[in-house]
């Protein structure tokens, strides 16, 4: 029905057996790879081909680390308006915050939903409308816990499958368990990330400031080389394993 819509800007609305008519530009939103869905079967190709005319790119929040602060403070403001009390965190909350939320660790998986929850937890939680450093703790752990869940199917990290996919058993038998670990760590940040730029700044974003070139992408690739794996052949095998 979409498709017809498109296409003649007829429609038979619900309950109806009259078609109407609309003149109208469609503006559509996917968080999925509908070029992946068609693949697998599950869009139509014919359909895809229809609406994708032009594509943006929103960049997620993981992306856009400068827009977090400002954030912060706009839902500190709509809990205020929403509760009828003032809340801030007090100078080291503050701090362990957005040292956080800034950093590789914090995925983002929901966006400023994410961030959202965060503040009302926090907010809501805080006594006499200080939010204290106990308390970005645990909002941290709990943030990490629903993340690292997301990154799980079946009780099987993603990660680990993604390991064992991309190297031979030989391989996985020679690595030391500290560079098992890094390379799994390296993987669920490559499996969060939608380009190796993006990855290589979420990797490197403590040791960038001191270094006088800021090539974040071509220090991943070298260390990726390492194993003998390439951005590209990361993200077919997890595409392989969604």
């Amino acid at each position: 029905m979409l498709l017809r819509a498109l296409e003649d800007k007829t429609f038979l609305p619900l309950g109806s057996d009259r078609e109407a008519h609309s003149d109208f530009q469609l503006i559509a939103g996917t968080n999925c790879d509908l070029s992946l869905k068609v693949r697998e079967g599950f869009f139509r190709e014919d359909l895809l081909a229809r609406i994708n005319l032009w594509t943006f790119r929103l960049p997620g929040l993981r992306e856009r680390v400068e827009d977090i602060e400002p954030n912060l403070n706009y839902e500190l403001e709509v809990y205020a308006k929403r509760a009828g009390n003032q809340v801030t965190f007090n100078k080291e909350a503050r701090t362990a915050f957005m040292r956080f939320a800034t950093s590789g660790q914090a995925s983002w998986n929901g966006n400023f939903r994410d961030l959202n929850a965060a503040v009302t937890r926090m907010a809501t939680l805080a006594r006499n409308g200080r939010i204290s450093v106990e308390l970005v703790e645990e909002e941290i752990e709990c943030l990490k816990n629903a993340w690292q869940e997301s990154g799980v199917e079946g009780g099987v990290s993603v990660c680990d499958d993604l390991l064992t996919h991309l190297l031979e058993a030989d391989q996985l038998a020679r690595l030391d368990l500290f560079d098992r670990v890094q390379l799994e760590a390296v993987l669920r940040v490559c499996h969060q990330s939608r380009t190796l730029s993006e990855t290589g700044r979420r990797l490197f974003t403590a040791s960038r400031g001191a270094r006088q070139t800021t090539n974040d992408a071509d220090r991943l690739r070298k260390y990726l080389k390492r194993f003998g794996l390439e951005w590209q052949m990361i993200q077919e095998a997890d595409g392989n394993q969604a």
